[in-house]
């Protein structure tokens, strides 16, 4: 999977709603916000004009960003895992630190990754530490903190 991005179809799902969103709703409120003010006259210091420029630029560097993102995604159904008895895209881990302190962990793609949810993204050290990891395995990550030993107690897949 290296230079593709891997995402869940519900991360697809996701993506794809917020690029319809930013153009079929949120982008055409700001090109009629921004035609209107254009009309109000003297456009240096209208805050509507110069506002509505500002959000439309933002939306469309948005747009750009999840186009390149959706052009690029790779659609992975987490349960047709083949090896479903290793970590791989996909996998709820649950994992146990040197303080017996246990998490539960899911790899996703990394336009998914939420860490306080237990979504780690696909190229994150935990997740390239996880890769083809089997239950009683035990792995390394190196953090910022330092390094950090985990070991795999179970491995399932939604």
């Amino acid at each position: 999977m290296n230079g593709s991005n891997p995402i869940t179809p519900a991360g697809y799902s996701a993506m794809r709603a917020r690029y319809d969103l930013l153009l079929g709703t949120e982008r055409p409120a700001i090109v009629e916000i921004v035609s209107w003010a254009a009309g109000n006259g003297d456009r240096s210091e209208n805050g509507d004009y110069l506002y509505g420029r500002k959000r439309m630029r933002e939306i469309d560097r948005e747009l750009a960003h999840l186009a390149r993102r959706m052009k690029t995604a790779r659609v992975i159904e987490p349960s047709s895992q083949p090896e479903q008895d290793r970590a791989y895209f996909g996998a709820t881990v649950t994992i146990l630190d040197e303080d017996d302190s246990e998490k539960v962990v899911t790899i996703v793609g990394d336009d998914e990754q939420d860490a306080s949810a237990g979504r780690v993204g696909w190229s994150s050290p935990l997740a390239r530490a996880l890769r083809g990891a089997a239950v009683g395995d035990v792995r390394q990550v190196r953090l910022p903190v330092g390094t950090k030993e985990w070991e795999i107690t179970a491995i399932r897949y939604d």
